[in-house]
C-alpha cells in the first residue's frame, strides 16, 4: 500500500479550489481582526472607565469569551441562538463568533498598550487644552501602539490559523475545502501537507508585515538605533 504520492501533492499544491479556500481564510481573518480590534478597543475603555457598572461588564466580556472555547461559542452561535429565533448564515455566525473570541484578546492587549502611556502624558495634554478625545488619538493612542504592535501582531498569526475552526461549521474556507478533497480523492496525508504549507506561507508573510509595522512603530524610541547595531 502506498503511504504517500508525490504526484498528488504536487497536483493540489497550486490547485484554485484551495487558493480561493486561502483567500477566504484570509477575508474572515481581517474581517474578524477589525471587528475584533474595535470591541477590543471598546472594552478596553470601558475597563478604565472607573466606572463600576462598566468595569463590571467589560470583565463579564472577557471573563465569557476568554474562557470558554471557540469552537463551543460557534456552535452556540450557529445551532444554539436559532432556537431562540435568532438565525445566521455560516459567514454571519463565523465572523460575529471569531470577533467576540478575539475582541477578548485584544482587550487586553490595548489596555496593556494604554497603561504604558505616563498619567503625565495624558495631564500635559489636558494642560495644553486638548479634551478628551484629543489626548487619546493624539497623545495616548500613538505612543500606546509601540506596546500594543508586537502582542497584536501575534494575535494576527495565531487568528489567521484559528479561522480553520469555523469549519465545524461548514465555512467553506481552507481547512473545509481540504476535508473535502480528501473525502473525494482519499489523499489525506498530501492534502493536509498542502494546507498546512498554505498556512506557513501565510503567517510567514505576515511575520515580514508585522516586522515592518514593529520598525515603523518603533521610530524615535531607540528601535532603529537597536536595529543598525
Amino acid at each position: 500500500m502506498q503511504i504517500w504520492r508525490w504526484d498528488g501533492f504536487f497536483d493540489y499544491l497550486f490547485n484554485a479550489y484551495l487558493l480561493e479556500g486561502a483567500l477566504i481564510s484570509v477575508g474572515v481573518t481581517i474581517a474578524s481582526l477589525f471587528c475584533g480590534l474595535v470591541l477590543g478597543v471598546a472594552i478596553a475603555l470601558l475597563r478604565l472607565s472607573g466606572k463600576r457598572p462598566l468595569v463590571w461588564f467589560a470583565v463579564f466580556y472577557c471573563w465569557i469569551f476568554r474562557g470558554t472555547p471557540l469552537l463551543v461559542q460557534l456552535l452556540l452561535i450557529y445551532t444554539g441562538l436559532p432556537l431562540f429565533g435568532l438565525r445566521f448564515s455560516v459567514w454571519e455566525a463565523a465572523l460575529i463568533g471569531i470577533s467576540l473570541n478575539e475582541g477578548a484578546y485584544l482587550s487586553e492587549i490595548v489596555r496593556a498598550g494604554i497603561l504604558s502611556v505616563h498619567k503625565g502624558q495624558r495631564e500635559a495634554a489636558t494642560a495644553l487644552g486638548l479634551h478628551k478625545v484629543q489626548v487619546f488619538r493624539l497623545v495616548v493612542w500613538p505612543q500606546a501602539m509601540r506596546v500594543v504592535i508586537p502582542p497584536l501582531g501575534n494575535s494576527v498569526n495565531g487568528l489567521l490559523k484559528t479561522t480553520s475552526v469555523a469549519s465545524v461549521i461548514s465555512l467553506d474556507e481552507l481547512l473545509r475545502r481540504t476535508q473535502i478533497l480528501i473525502q473525494e480523492r482519499f489523499l489525506v496525508l498530501e492534502l493536509f501537507a498542502v494546507a498546512a504549507l498554505y498556512y506557513l506561507v501565510l503567517t510567514t508573510l505576515w511575520e515580514v508585515v508585522q516586522r515592518r509595522l514593529e520598525k515603523r512603530y518603533g521610530r524615535g524610541y531607540g528601535q532603529e538605533s537597536a536595529d543598525r547595531r
